[in-house]
């Protein structure tokens, strides 16, 4: 990646794309943003990406990291026994309850007394629609929200925020520049987490009939899901060639799965995310 320059104003905006265990690369951007201080006065994120984000919001430079590959290594806490065993492919209670409360815990106090502002997008079920939730001084509903952001489709339970039933944010709005932008944050830096050129399929996504029969529009934005998601990468790619918004991304395309589990191909990939960061240059006028 060639060196970029951005200036940091009042309309600028952070967006972080999820991509499960793939965030990892978004881990070593924002501690290279936390190792030079750098903050923006809008930041939005994704499911992965809102985990991760929620540990810059606070300044804990090194806690997704430490998340995601020190005690991934430790807790084993993804896997098809969770699925099995706990009905989600994850063990979402030591996840949301035990690592922010126990084991890694997270700095609400600093949170709630940052000024900048931090959005987290989830998929309401009822209505297959992306929900955009800001939450600084309630502990509990900062970790529904996240919770809910992170509930993958098939794989884990549904979540809920304020008794909406929830599910991951990257089914309704997997690359939130438009609401950025609708925001009148219009001058971003996107963190995305694959490389440039990536497509998913343009077919719409197969969702099993037997599959959240309660929920037809959350159906209908399954199967769009993918069709959605290139309409967002092109429409970045077009404003990245126009110089209206910087993208960082992985320069190669990526090895790391969505569950990945090898601890030396996710630290490979933040230290990747790290050393990228440290190429684009940040000035306020």
């Amino acid at each position: 990646m060639a060196k970029k320059r951005v200036n940091i104003d009042l309309h600028s905006g952070l967006v972080l794309e999820g991509g499960g265990m793939r965030g990892v690369f978004t881990c070593g951007v924002l501690d290279n943003f936390m190792d030079r201080g750098i903050r923006f006065p809008y930041t939005i994120g994704v499911s992965a990406g809102a985990c991760n984000g929620l540990s810059y919001m606070s300044e804990q430079r090194g806690r997704a990291k430490f998340s995601n590959i020190d005690l991934l290594e430790k807790y084993h806490y993804i896997g098809f026994r969770h699925l099995i065993t706990k009905g989600s492919i994850m063990d979402f209670e030591l996840l949301f309850e035990e690592f922010p409360t126990r084991i890694i815990p997270y700095d609400y106090e600093r949170y709630a007394k940052c000024a900048e502002r931090y959005e987290m997008v989830t998929t309401d079920c009822a209505t297959g629609k992306a929900c955009y939730y800001e939450e600084k001084s309630d502990p509990k509903r900062i970790i529904d929200i996240v919770r809910a952001s992170s509930s993958l489709p098939y794989v884990c339970h549904i979540a809920k925020v304020d008794g909406r039933e929830m599910l991951d944010g990257g089914i309704a709005d997997s690359l939130p520049i438009a609401r950025a932008r609708d925001l009148g944050y219009n001058n971003n830096v996107v963190v995305l987490t694959r490389n440039k050129g990536y497509r998913k399929s343009d077919k719409p996504s197969f969702v099993p009939p037997f599959t959240y029969r309660k929920y037809p529009a959350l159906r209908k934005a399954l199967r769009c899901r993918n069709i959605e998601y290139n309409k967002q990468i092109a429409l970045i790619e077009e404003l990245e060639d126009r110089g209206e918004v910087v993208v960082i991304r992985p320069e190669r395309p990526i090895e790391v799965g969505r569950m990945e589990r090898d601890i030396k191909r996710l630290t490979a990939l933040y230290d990747e995310g790290y050393e990228l960061a440290s190429r684009v240059e940040f000035y306020t006028k």
